[in-house]
């Protein structure tokens, strides 16, 4: 079952995980740190997640979310607008300006805990937060294209 906004998810993970027993801490783990990651079988895999962080005595799982701010649309459809240039039926323009909709929602959450040096994370996102990622990737990807139009000799 899709979400389209992982408010909810949200609620019910800090209230599972303080009915274990357990301590949350507000806090990303970034894709540099050594981690393994959780593989879900159903909709409410976290909550596996959960049990195993605390079959494992962690003292506390970490938890970040994202909400899709205005300001995060706008300057991706100006990114992409200066992209498209001159040519202005950009999909991914329209694309972009579709993730209007989703603002002020939740689209990403992360759950993690640490185990003999290792992060183990639960990460779930909805359809438009991974499409938002994959334009800013790729806006990010042309940004740094170099273009060398100096005349040769």
């Amino acid at each position: 079952m899709a979400f389209d906004d992982l408010t909810a998810v949200k609620d019910d993970m800090i209230a599972f995980i303080s009915g274990h027993g357990m301590r949350r801490m507000k806090s990303f783990v970034p894709e540099d740190v050594p981690t393994v990651l959780f593989e879900e079988d159903d909709v409410d895999g976290w909550k596996d997640f959960v049990e195993h962080a605390k079959a494992a005595n962690a003292p506390f799982i970490t938890m970040s979310d994202v909400i899709l701010e205005p300001e995060d649309v706008s300057t991706l459809i100006a990114q992409v607008r200066d992209q498209a240039y001159p040519d202005g039926d950009s999909g991914e323009l329209e694309e972009a300006q579709s993730l209007m909709q989703h603002v002020g929602k939740t689209g990403y959450l992360q759950l993690g805990f640490a185990q003999g040096g290792v992060i183990f994370l639960y990460e779930t996102a909805t359809e438009w937060y991974d499409l938002f990622q994959e334009l800013m990737e790729s806006v990010s990807e042309l940004g740094h294209i170099i273009v060398d139009d100096r005349d040769e000799e």
